[in-house]
């Protein structure tokens, strides 16, 4: 008779089969049966390598826990639920689970976490950037994908993040190309024929986000402390089936076929011709009559320092008193079709104004101030950093009028100007070479001999003396 093994102690032996089978207790499973786990193989050795392997793994608290490993695309859904939900705002929930749903349930879902190699990430990322994705949009799904897998691994359902073992593509930061000083002038000038202008002073003179200055409400405005407190911004939100049945409910929206060859419908797209929906689609959310958490909505600012206050130049003020009254005037003309949101800038019925209309106001104010085309953050955010540094405003006090965490952040934000920096390198080489003074006078003649005459007798008196 065999003597009987210790607690944790492993077993090693040859079955009938004419294998080598070891078993290794692991611990406890979440029931409280134990953890006993299988290896096999054709040697003694082979089975003795593997059973080492797995009582490192134990004994470093890094095994695998116990039961089937989920797919990426059951993980995905599992960490977005209930992980990623508690601590990302809104907006950034939704670009997760459209960036999961888009590109790695299709290219790595039916994967197990434990078999995912860094050979199938690279393949997705290449064949993303062949369909006509930037490299920026592969960077923001390997950093969603890299973060699921190292809750994974931190919760031990796999022994390591293969998303670490992989290079992303490189993203070159996009240059920032703010106003000048005299294409702000021009800007705010074609503003000013416009119900709007109040919306674009906030933003090109005082550096909000497109969200934060949609979002300001008349509560949070000060006009006695002349102060901006941007609590909430306003941000659109992907709606959600609130039907029992998604796939069926978005059904006439499905798209079934590819395009056809030389496709004229989608000519010019980037990506080419949208792809075919798959099976169990469950899009088309914003056509569901009981659709929910999605359109517009306030929400909260991403960081609390960019709810910190903002002073109002007091210049701004009787312009913003002129605003309000106008907006009051709106509300008594709309009567019983005004709705309340109370918020700085509205549309006839009081409803906030659309960003997306906001946007292509900002695209016909260029062309009328006849300003280069642009993206709107240049416009306002990094037009207002970089001003600001010109006026001569040091980097520590715009960085608290832009509310930005760290220094660096306002740095990139604040663009050099060309005639800025031949300025300082012309006073950087007069330090070095002083330029060639001018020529001296001619003499002043006083009666019959010149100051200089008199001035060198002087000098040879003092000699003598």
């Amino acid at each position: 008779m065999s003597p009987r093994k210790a607690n944790m102690e492993s077993s090693i032996y040859e079955g009938s089969d004419g294998r080598w089978h070891g078993r290794v207790t692991m611990g406890v499973k979440s029931d409280g049966s134990p953890d006993r786990r299988h290896r096999t193989g054709r040697t003694e050795n082979e089975v003795t390598r593997k059973v080492r392997a797995l009582e490192k793994l134990r004994d470093e608290q890094r095994a695998p826990k116990a039961g089937r490993v989920p797919t990426v695309q059951q993980w995905m859904e599992t960490y977005l639920t209930t992980i990623a939900s508690l601590k990302l705002k809104p907006r950034s929930l939704d670009d997760y689970w459209s960036k999961t749903r888009n590109d790695i349930v299709p290219g790595l879902g039916q994967h197990r976490l434990n078999k995912l190699e860094p050979e199938h990430l690279e393949a997705m990322y290449a064949a993303m950037l062949r369909e006509g994705h930037a490299p920026s949009h592969v960077l923001k799904v390997h950093r969603i994908l890299s973060r699921a897998l190292k809750i994974a691994h931190r919760r031990r359902l796999i022994t390591e993040n293969v998303a670490t073992l992989v290079d992303p593509p490189t993203v070159d930061e996009a240059e920032a190309n703010p106003f000048t000083k005299e294409e702000a002038k021009a800007f705010l000038e074609a503003a000013a024929r416009r119900p709007t202008f109040m919306r674009w002073i906030v933003g090109v003179g005082m550096g909000f986000r497109q969200g934060e200055t949609l979002g300001l409400r008349w509560p949070y405005v000060d006009l006695e402390a002349e102060m901006f407190r941007p609590e909430w911004q306003l941000q659109r939100l992907t709606w959600r089936h609130g039907c029992q049945d998604p796939h069926a409910c978005g059904a006439r929206l499905h798209r079934v076929d590819r395009c056809p060859p030389g496709c004229s419908t989608h000519k010019g797209y980037t990506r080419g011709c949208p792809k075919p929906c798959p099976k169990d689609c469950t899009k088309h959310a914003s056509s569901c009559p009981e659709r929910k958490e999605g359109g517009l909505v306030f929400t909260r600012p991403k960081t609390k320092k960019s709810r910190n206050a903002v002073p109002i130049p007091p210049v701004f003020i009787p312009v913003l008193s002129d605003h309000r009254v106008q907006q009051d005037e709106m509300r008594a003309a709309a009567g019983d079709l005004w709705q309340e949101h109370k918020v700085v800038f509205s549309r006839p019925d009081g409803r906030p104004l659309d960003p997306r209309q906001d946007y292509e106001e900002f695209k016909e104010l260029l062309a009328e101030a006849g300003i280069d085309d642009r993206r709107l953050y240049d416009g306002s955010r990094h037009t207002a950093g970089t001003i600001l540094n010109e006026l001569g405003v040091d980097m520590p006090t715009i960085m608290e009028i832009l509310r930005h965490t760290q220094i660096s952040q306002t740095r990139r934000y604040v663009k050099g100007r060309s005639h800025l920096s031949k300025d300082a390198m012309r006073r950087m080489g007069e330090f070095f070479v002083p330029p060639p003074q001018a020529p001296a006078e001619a003499p002043i003649e006083t009666g019959t001999e010149t100051t200089d005459t008199r001035a060198a007798r002087s000098r040879r008196r003092r000699r003598i003396r």
